[in-house]
């Protein structure tokens, strides 16, 4: 499972065995039991979490009410990028949905990395822009996709979340109530099925 990480390096720039061996050597993993928090709302974001396996929900508490706003599992990248960057207070929590199996990763870590391999440092910059760029586009989507439009691609992109995070979470997600959420499903299942001939009469 520890190879995941490296094949995800790999999959963005080319990485030689010593530096694949000093990356599975620095790795520190993490098993998480479903419902544990790895950020709270108010604290500073630390560390990242890449998911070897697992789900992990990122949400904020608007009037008293969780509002989903992403889902991240294998071979995903988790952090409060503002957090993190600026040393302040998280405005949101993120939560394991299923038992969860992540690598934790901290700044001094990298550190260690980029020196022993001072290349190390531009493929982490290549990662956070493919990150950043995952995030923006999430964001774009939001503002300017319905609900319905919303949903449509989370099953098309990512049709496994379908089944592994709970109805109300999922509604929350694509931003309306669960009933909302059963309104849609039916409207699209209905649209996928063959007209019913009319009778000759």
């Amino acid at each position: 499972m520890k190879h995941r990480l490296v094949d995800y390096f790999r999959r963005i720039a080319p990485l030689s065995d010593e530096e694949a061996l000093a990356i599975l050597d620095s790795m520190v993993v993490k098993t998480c039991p479903k419902g544990t928090h790895l950020l709270m709302a108010g604290q500073v974001c630390t560390e990242a979490y890449f998911v070897l396996q697992g789900c992990v929900r990122q949400y904020s508490v608007v009037d008293g009410e969780e509002r989903s706003s992403g889902f991240f599992t294998e071979d995903e990248w988790v952090l409060s990028i503002h957090s993190m960057v600026n040393q302040t207070p998280a405005e949101h929590f993120l939560v394991c949905v299923e038992d969860t199996t992540v690598v934790v990763g901290t700044e001094q870590r990298e550190g260690d990395l980029y020196r022993r391999f001072p290349r190390f440092e531009s493929i982490s910059r290549m990662v956070m822009q493919k990150v950043l760029a995952e995030q923006q586009e999430r964001f774009a989507s939001y503002l300017t996709d319905t609900p319905e439009q919303r949903y449509l691609k989370l099953s098309k992109t990512r049709p496994d979340m379908l089944q592994r995070i709970p109805q109300y979470q999922l509604a929350s997600y694509i931003g309306v109530q669960p009933e909302s959420l059963s309104r849609i499903r039916k409207r699209i299942a209905t649209r996928g099925k063959p007209a019913t001939p009319r009778r000759k009469g």
